[in-house]
């Protein structure tokens, strides 16, 4: 017989995180563009975010149809959080654009899967790229950082929306992350856990 699952945070339902998601506004318009394959994986982190922030949207799929209608939603300069050489320091390219507010695009998956997905979609590759300082630390116990200083994509929301919104403060939206990843250890047990993800 499957599990009760709750309908909103689709965990299971003796392990539903309602409880512990916030309701948060910002000024920041987020945009969380997921790839198919993270929308089944049990620490799907995106959902939390979209959940927790009232001005936020994710959209699941490879080609976003409706993304040039996205982009031009008046009253915010659309960028994308993702690294590279042409990329501006986060705060730095809010403070050269101070007159609106940011639209976050976000993307959600693998970094092999966030770069196909700007791939299939020219309008994502083309917007002015921003990113988070270097060195920042992952709470995210359950997956190997592919490199130093990798966030999950909710990490990445919140230290983007503390870095843009201060002295407003998203720390809240960790909460039910934080739940979901004790659970996971739980389950699997201490010593599983350590022998997989201990140092």
């Amino acid at each position: 017989m499957p599990r009760l699952q709750c309908p909103r945070c689709t965990r299971p339902a003796d392990r539903c995180l309602c409880a512990l998601i916030p309701c948060l506004t910002s000024r920041t318009r987020v945009l969380i563009l997921q790839h198919p394959s993270e929308v089944r994986h049990a620490l799907n982190t995106a959902r939390l975010a979209a959940l927790g922030l009232s001005n936020a949207e994710l959209l699941v799929g490879e080609v976003f149809e409706a993304l040039p209608a996205l982009l031009q939603q008046p009253g915010y300069r659309p960028c994308l959080l993702f690294p590279g050489e042409q990329a501006h320091a986060l705060t730095q390219f809010a403070e050269q654009h101070a007159e609106l507010p940011l639209l976050l695009i976000v993307p959600d998956g693998t970094w092999r899967k966030a770069r196909k997905l700007l791939h299939l979609n020219p309008q994502l590759a083309a917007l002015p790229r921003v990113m988070l300082p270097e060195g920042l630390q992952s709470n995210y116990r359950l997956r190997k950082a592919p490199e130093p200083g990798a966030l999950s994509t909710l990490e990445a929301i919140v230290e983007a929306l503390n870095r843009l919104e201060s002295p407003s403060n998203f720390d809240a939206l960790l909460k039910p992350f934080e739940a979901l990843i004790d659970g996971q250890i739980e389950a699997m047990g201490e010593a599983t856990f350590q022998r997989n993800h201990g140092n």
